[in-house]
């Protein structure tokens, strides 16, 4: 009744059997083309003079509708990939599962995606899949209404034409953010059968825009959430990624426990929401991400791995040092034992392991707050990560507040008051090894020289 009534005021003409879109004008929308960006603009109006169609597609729409700034414009056209890379100078085909062109407009990179058709047979054409229906290659181009089908939830096939100013809704998308709902389109079984990521795709969208996910696409999820393990690791650390640095970290999490996805994509999904200290310490490390993200501060997926996955390592650690395994060798045991299990879910790149593992290895430096040892901590690359690692433990009570307290009075003091912060050194420490002087030339000469 309620979206009936929203598809009235919005003046819009329901799409039936001829599939005919609703084409609903600024005055119901709201939207300017100010709201675009230039590079964008240019694209749309370069693709457009060459005598294609061209439009806005997806989250950029949705997230203007929604009161959000989009982090960034794709468009989608009915020109093919050769075609839109003869209209622009500065552009590349990339992609092989899905072939799409990059243009190059000033310091912008705008996403160009052609239509695309029917994969079943209804279109006449098969995509390439695997045995659980995932879709590993396809480029089938088709119409925009059939390229309105292909996509997965109705808020994101809405195609913005910024030279006429209107949306063109095909599936009741504007209605559907307007009344706060995430409806997939199509059976929502064989579509999260095509694309497991939708799955979390769903949960990262729900949190973001503050939707509640439609029963039906809601249901098949926890039923259906172990073809995530069939996904490609990239894929599923670029989605991850995205979830845990969408600025809703905290209820993307809390959602994935609820659908019962959180078993087998992270250990700290796995294990630590389970345990209340890892728990509290991963949740304020989630917090802190969300609130860089409001503010606009920049955030570091080095930082953020290694608070999800620090409590695996000293579920690693712990025992090892216990047997009487040196404490920083069993530490570096352990950090990789955990990168190298975390490597068959999520391929985390190499830069960023390299961070995590800096952030990690400075922790036991931290204990060390007598002698020379504390002005080394504070010369390594990574020192201002691993200090703020060191007050999450210190808030989650991972560790006494004291240690905290005393690095930060360190980091600001003078020279004069960091020398007399040292802590006394533990008896034995003076001890200095003896060198061995080298022989000179000379000293060689004269050991031969009787006493």
């Amino acid at each position: 009744m309620i979206r009936k009534f929203i598809s009235r005021v919005l003046g819009r003409n329901r799409a039936g059997k001829h599939g005919q879109p609703a084409v609903i004008g600024v005055a119901q929308h709201g939207l300017q083309r100010d709201d675009i960006s230039r590079g964008c603009q240019r694209t749309i109006e370069t693709l457009q003079e060459n005598g294609y169609q061209a439009y806005i597609v997806g989250g950029a729409v949705r997230d203007l509708l929604a009161g959000l700034t989009p982090k960034d414009f794709d468009v989608a056209t009915n020109a093919t990939p050769e075609q839109v890379r003869h209209c622009f100078r500065r552009s590349r085909i990339i992609g092989r599962r899905f072939q799409i062109v990059h243009v190059n407009i000033g310091a912008e990179t705008i996403e160009v995606t052609t239509f695309r058709g029917h994969h079943g047979e209804q279109g006449g054409n098969k995509a390439q899949t695997d045995e659980q229906g995932r879709v590993l290659r396809d480029n089938v181009f088709g119409s925009q209404a059939e390229d309105a089908a292909r996509r997965d939830f109705t808020v994101n096939a809405l195609y913005y034409d910024p030279t006429s100013e209107t949306i063109v809704d095909y599936h009741h998308g504007v209605a559907d953010l307007r009344q706060k709902t995430l409806r997939m389109i199509g059976d929502p079984k064989t579509r999260y059968r095509e694309d497991p990521v939708r799955m979390l795709r769903a949960v990262r969208l729900a949190a973001k825009l503050s939707l509640s996910i439609d029963p039906e696409a809601r249901r098949p999820i926890r039923e259906m959430g172990s073809l995530i393990e069939n996904v490609p690791p990239s894929r599923l650390f670029d989605e991850m990624l995205k979830l845990l640095t969408s600025g809703h970290a905290v209820r993307c999490v809390t959602q994935l426990r609820e659908e019962g996805l959180h078993h087998g994509l992270l250990p700290l999904l796995d294990v630590i929401l389970d345990q209340a200290l890892g728990e509290r310490f991963v949740m304020l490390a989630l917090e802190t991400t969300d609130r860089r993200v409001r503010e606009g501060r920049p955030i570091s997926p080095g930082f953020l791995f290694a608070t999800l996955l620090w409590h695996e390592v000293l579920a690693k650690w712990e025992p090892l040092k216990a047997s009487g395994e040196p404490a920083i060798p069993s530490l570096f045991q352990a950090m990789d034992e955990v990168l190298d299990v975390q490597a068959e879910k999520l391929a985390i790149t190499r830069r960023i392991a390299g961070d995590i593992k800096d952030i990690w290895a400075l922790q036991p430096r931290f204990e060390q707050r007598s002698g020379k040892r504390p002005y080394g901590v504070l010369q390594q690359p990574r020192f201002k990560a691993g200090y703020d690692f060191l007050l999450l433990r210190v808030e989650s009570g991972e560790i006494e507040r004291e240690v905290g307290e005393w690095w930060t009075d360190f980091l600001h003091a003078s020279d004069e008051a960091r020398a007399a912060m040292l802590l006394p050194q533990a008896p034995g420490a003076l001890k200095k090894r003896r060198r061995r002087r080298r022989p000179t030339a000379d000293a060689g000469q004269n050991s031969s020289l009787p006493e």
